[in-house]
C-alpha cells in the first residue's frame, strides 16, 4: 500500500510495511473471505500465472482453481492457526495444469493463498536440513555454533554471503558470524545502529520468522483492490510474498546485493538476532528450501537458548566459587580489609569488566583499566549519593557525572557494589567506551554505491553513525550481572559484619526476623490447609453425584487459588471490583446484563479470600439457576463505604426464573450465609424472592479501605457467546468419526470431547469403519467426511441409513454437489470446522430437528451454506 507521503529515512520507522498493497513477482496471491468461499482480492499477475480466463475477483474459489484444489486448500486452512504461520501444500496442480507450491493462512478475517511455481522436490531440501541439524546438535559452545551454522547455511542455500547478527538491548546489532565467497570483503564484527532495522520490521520478524527477497530490483505486483468495502487494506504480516520497503531494497542495492533472505533467531519469545543471507544477483528459493531453512533457524534458536542458559549457569558457578573461596578466607583473618585488598583480582572475576577499583577505609586499590586515581576518589564520594545500601550501575557515566567525559575512553560504564551498610566503602567495576573495544574485520577504505536515498544506507555509513550514537557509552550491565553484584554485596556485608562490633546485634535481629517469618508462614499454611480440608470434607447432599461434587470442589479451590495469587502479588489483599469482574467474566454475554457499580475498595488478605469463595458461589448459582441462566436476566452488584468505614454490598438478580428457598442447606449456602459473619465479624443476609435472589453483605472497616474515587458503572460485555444448546442432550452421547486427515480428526475429537460427547472410534477408510460397525454396538450419531482419499464414505452412509443411525456429512467443498445423490438431504458441516456449527448441528440432529431424509433448515441441498456450516 502506497503511503500518502514519500517514505524516506526520516519516517521509515512508521512505514506500514505490513500493508504494502503489493507482492514480489515470483508468485501470485489470492485472498478470500475467511471461509475461503469467494475471492475478494488478488495480485495483478494471478490471472496470467495461474492461466485464468479472466479476473478472479467476485468468483467462487472452487470455480477458479478447481474443486479438488479448493478442497485441499480448505483442509490446509483447517490445519493453520488464525494469526499464525502458514500451512503448506507442495506440488499441487493449478488451473493451468502447472504445479504450484501453495502457502495458506488466515488473518484478520481473510483467507490468503500464495502460489509459487513448484521447482524442487520437497524431499531433498528437508533431508539436507535433517543432516544439518545433526551437524550442530552436539555443539557445546555459542561461538562454535555460530561459526559452524553460517558455513552450513552457505553450503545448503548457495548464497554468496551468510551472516548472523546479534541485537544489543538498545536495538543496535553486530555481525558475530560470517561465511562468504573468498573474493568478498568481510563484515565480521561490524556494528549497525538500531535505526537500520525499524521497530515495525522487528515486530514482523517475530511474527514471520523467514523473509525472502528474490530480486532487489523487482517491480512490485499490486494487490487489487487496495481497500476492501470497509476501507481496510490487506494485512500481509504472515505472507511469504509480501512486498518490501523501497528503503530496504535501496540498502541492498547500495551494497550490490541482488537477493537476500533472513531467518529470525527468537530466544525466550524475543528477537535475539537474524541469520542474513546475501546474493549478488537474483536468487529465488523454493518453498521446500525455505521450509528447510526455517526448520534450521528454529532448531538453531532452541540450541542457542540452551547454550546461553548453560553458559550463564557456568559463569555463575565460577563466580560463586571465587566468592565462596574469598569468604572462607575472610572469616579466618584478623585484618579483613587487608585481605579484601589483596584479593582484588578475584573480585574482578565476579562480573565481566575492564577494570576494578576498591575504596575501603579511605584507601584505594585498583586493577585493570580504570579512571585516574583522583577521579576514582571523586567517584567514591559520588557513590555515597546513589548507592544507598544497594548496587548502582550506569553505562553512560558522563551523562550523570559530567567530569567523567574526560576519561570516557577508559571508563564509560560503572557498577558500584557497597561493602557495608554504612556509606563510604565500595568496589567499583568499570567498562571502557564500547567503540574503544571494536575489532572489525571490514575494510576501512571500502566505498559503496550511493543510491537515490543517499549514502546513509551503506554498511560503512551505518557503522559510522552507530559509532556516533554510542560515544561515551559502555556495554550495558545485564540484569544477571546486577543480580550477581547484589548477591556479592549481601555476602561481603555479612563477612565484614562478622569482624565488627555490630555483628552480635545484627545476628540477634536477623534471628528475630527469621523466627517471626517462620511463625507467620506456619500460621498461613495451616489456615490454607484448614480451609481446603473443610472444602474437601463437607458432606455431600442427597442425589449429589461425584461429577457435580468434583465440579463444585474444583471451582471453589480455583476461586481460592485466584484469591491467594492476588494476595501474594498485591499488598496483602486485592480489589473488590477485580474479584467481581474475574468471577463474572465467564457469564457475560449480549443476552444478559451485568452492572457493577461502586468505589475502588481494597480488601485485606483475609476478607479477599473469604469474598472469593462467596462471590464464586453466587456467580455459579446465578449462571445455573438464577438471572444469568436465561436470556434477559439482569444482575446488579452495588457497593459503598459507609460513615463507619465498613463496606456494604448488595447483590440483586432479576429477569431470571422463579426463585424458591432451598429445601436443604448445602455447603454453598453455608458458605454464603455464615463465612462473612464467622470469619470477618460482618453480616450476611440472603432473600429468595420470587423475582430473583437478593443478598446484602457487610464487611467491617478493619478489613477494607477506600483507595480512589468512585468507579463508573461497568458496561455490558460484547463478547460473543455460542448459541443456546441442549448440553444435557449432547453429554454422554456416542459419536463415530470418519475422517482421513489425522490432524483434522484430532481437532474434531477435541471439540466433541470438550462438550462431553464420547467419541467411540475414528477411522480413515470405509472398510475399517464398516468392520467396526458390524462388530460393535451402533453409535448415537456419526460425522462422515465425504471424500476419504481415493474413496468416499457412501457405503458407510448407506449402512447408517439402513440401521437408522443419524449422521452429518463433512466436506471442504463449497456446495453440497459433492454429496452422493441418494443422500442429498443429509445435513452438512463445512470445513474449516467451527465448534458452534458442529455442536449446533449435532444438537438438532439428536433432538430430531434434522431428520434423515428431510431438508436441513440451515441450508438447502446444492446451495451455499451461508453460515459456514
Amino acid at each position: 500500500m502506497n503511503s500518502p507521503e514519500k517514505t524516506d529515512l526520516t519516517n521509515c520507522d512508521v512505514e506500514p510495511i505490513h500493508i504494502p498493497g503489493s507482492i514480489q513477482p515470483h508468485g501470485c496471491l489470492l485472498a478470500c473471505d475467511e471461509t475461503a468461499t469467494e475471492i475478494v482480492r488478488c495480485s495483478e499477475n494471478a490471472p496470467s500465472m495461474l492461466g485464468l480466463d479472466g479476473p478472479p475477483i467476485g468468483r467462487e474459489l472452487n470455480a477458479v482453481v478447481g474443486r479438488e484444489l479448493s478442497h485441499s486448500i480448505r483442509n490446509a486452512l483447517t490445519r493453520s492457526r488464525d494469526g499464525g504461520g502458514s500451512s503448506l501444500l507442495f506440488g499441487m496442480a493449478g488451473p493451468n495444469g502447472g504445479r504450484f507450491d501453495i502457502a495458506v493462512h488466515r488473518f484478520k478475517g481473510a483467507a490468503i493463498m500464495e502460489f509459487e511455481p513448484a521447482e524442487h522436490d520437497v524431499a531433498e531440501p528437508l533431508e539436507l536440513s535433517r543432516t544439518m541439524l545433526g551437524r550442530i546438535a552436539s555443539i557445546a559452545s555459542t561461538e562454535k555454533l555460530v561459526a559452524n551454522s553460517v558455513r552450513l547455511l552457505e553450503a545448503m542455500l548457495d548464497y554468496d554471503r551468510v551472516m548472523i547478527y546479534q541485537f544489543e538491548p538498545d536495538g543496535s546489532g553486530q555481525v558475530i558470524g560470517e561465511a562468504k565467497r573468498t573474493h568478498l570483503e568481510s563484515f565480521m564484527g561490524q556494528y549497525f545502529p538500531a535505526t537500520d532495522i525499524p521497530q515495525q520490521a522487528r515486530e514482523l520478524y517475530v511474527k514471520n520468522p523467514i523473509r525472502i527477497i528474490s530480486d532487489a530490483n523487482f517491480k512490485p505486483i499490486p494487490v487489487v483492490p487496495v481497500l476492501n468495502e470497509s476501507g481496510e487494506p490487506l494485512d500481509l504480516s504472515f505472507a511469504h510474498l509480501r512486498s518490501v520497503s523501497p528503503i530496504h531494497c535501496e540498502y541492498l542495492r547500495n551494497m550490490g546485493v541482488g537477493a537476500s533472505m533472513s531467518i529470525s533467531i527468537i530466544v525466550d519469545g524475543a528477537l535475539w538476532g537474524l541469520i542474513a543471507c546475501h546474493h549478488y544477483g537474483p536468487r529465488t528459493l523454493s518453498m521446500a528450501e525455505r521450509v528447510a531453512a526455517e526448520l534450521f533457524g528454529e532448531f538453531f534458536s532452541l540450541h542457542l537458548n540452551a547454550l546461553r542458559h548453560k553458559q550463564s549457569l557456568d559463569a555463575s558457578a565460577s563466580a560463586r566459587a571465587a566468592l565462596d573461596g574469598l569468604l572462607q578466607q575472610a572469616v579466618q583473618v584478623q585484618d579483613i580489609n587487608a585481605l579484601l585488598r589483596s584479593r582484588l583480582s578475584e573480585f574482578a572475576r565476579l562480573i565481566p569488566a575492564d577494570g576494578v577499583a576498591m575504596w575501603l577505609d579511605g584507601k584505594l586499590t585498583v586493577t585493570g583499566t580504570t579512571p585516574p586515581e583522583s577521579a576514582i576518589v571523586d567517584l567514591a564520594r559520588f557513590a555515597t549519593t546513589v548507592a544507598e545500601g544497594h548496587i548502582w550501575a550506569t553505562h553512560k557515566l558522563s551523562d550523570i557525572v559530567p567530569d567523567a567525559e574526560a576519561y570516557s575512553d577508559l571508563a564509560s560504564g560503572m557498577l558500584v557494589v557497597p561493602l557495608s551498610q554504612r556509606p563510604g566503602d565500595y568496589v567499583m567495576y568499570f567498562r571502557r567506551e564500547v567503540v574503544q573495544t571494536l575489532n572489525w574485520a571490514g575494510n576501512p577504505e571500502k566505498t559503496y554505491e550511493t543510491g537515490p536515498l543517499g549514502d546513509r544506507l551503506t554498511p560503512r555509513k551505518s557503522f559510522a553513525i552507530w559509532k556516533e550514537t554510542v560515544r561515551r557509552q559502555s556495554k550495558p550491565w545485564t540484569e544477571e550481572e546486577r543480580q550477581f553484584g547484589e548477591a556479592a554485596r549481601a555476602a561481603l556485608v555479612g563477612v565484614i559484619l562478622e569482624h565488627s562490633e555490630l555483628l552480635a546485634d545484627e545476628r540477634s535481629k536477623a534471628e528475630v526476623r527469621q523466627r517471626m517469618l517462620n511463625q507467620e508462614l506456619n500460621h498461613r499454611v495451616k489456615n490454607i490447609l484448614a480451609v481446603i480440608k473443610s472444602l474437601v470434607t463437607h458432606p455431600t447432599g442427597d442425589g449429589e453425584t461425584l461429577e457435580t461434587y468434583v465440579e463444585a470442589l474444583r471451582g471453589r479451590i480455583q476461586a481460592l487459588s485466584v484469591a491467594h495469587d492476588q494476595v501474594i502479588r498485591g499488598d496483602g489483599g486485592g480489589g473488590l471490583i477485580d474479584l467481581l469482574e474475574a468471577e463474572l467474566l465467564p457469564y457475560r454475554s449480549e443476552k444478559n446484563t451485568i452492572n457493577l457499580e461502586g468505589p475502588d475498595v481494597w480488601m485485606d488478605a483475609r476478607s479477599f479470600s473469604i469474598m472469593a469463595l462467596v462471590l464464586h458461589e453466587l456467580s455459579t448459582n446465578a449462571a445455573k439457576y438464577g438471572a444469568l441462566s436465561r436470556p434477559g436476566g439482569h444482575l446488579d452488584v452495588v457497593w459503598k463505604i459507609d460513615d463507619t468505614g465498613a463496606c456494604d454490598i448488595k447483590w440483586t438478580e432479576s429477569g431470571g426464573p422463579a426463585v424458591e428457598p432451598p429445601s436443604r442447606e448445602g455447603f454453598g449456602t453455608v458458605l454464603i450465609n455464615r463465612s462473612i459473619p464467622f470469619d470477618l465479624g460482618g453480616e450476611s443476609n440472603v432473600a429468595y424472592e420470587s423475582d430473583g435472589l437478593k443478598a446484602a453483605f457487610r464487611i467491617p472497616s478493619r478489613h477494607v479501605s477506600l483507595r480512589t474515587a468512585a468507579r463508573a458503572p461497568s458496561q455490558p460485555s460484547s463478547i460473543e457467546q455460542p448459541g443456546e444448546r441442549n448440553q444435557q442432550l449432547l453429554s454422554g452421547r456416542r459419536v463415530l468419526i470418519v475422517e482421513d486427515q489425522m490432524l483434522i480428526a484430532l481437532e474434531l475429537e477435541q471439540i466433541l470431547e470438550a462438550a462431553g460427547i464420547h467419541v467411540v472410534a475414528t477411522f480413515g477408510s470405509p472398510r475399517e469403519t464398516l468392520a467396526f460397525l458390524s462388530a460393535n454396538p451402533l453409535p448415537d450419531a456419526a460425522i462422515l467426511d465425504v471424500n476419504l482419499g481415493d474413496a468416499t464414505s457412501e457405503e458407510v452412509a448407506a449402512f447408517l441409513v439402513e440401521n437408522k443411525v443419524p449422521f452429518l456429512f463433512a466436506t471442504g467443498y463449497f456446495d453440497s454437489s459433492a454429496i452422493p445423490q441418494p443422500f442429498s438431504d443429509v445435513p452438512i458441516v463445512r470445513k474449516p470446522y467451527s465448534e458452534e456449527a458442529i455442536l449446533s448441528k449435532l444438537d438438532k440432529l439428536l433432538s430430531g430437528q434434522l431428520p434423515q431424509g428431510g431438508p436441513d433448515p440451515d441450508g438447502l441441498p446444492g446451495q451455499p451454506l451461508a453460515d459456514g456450516r
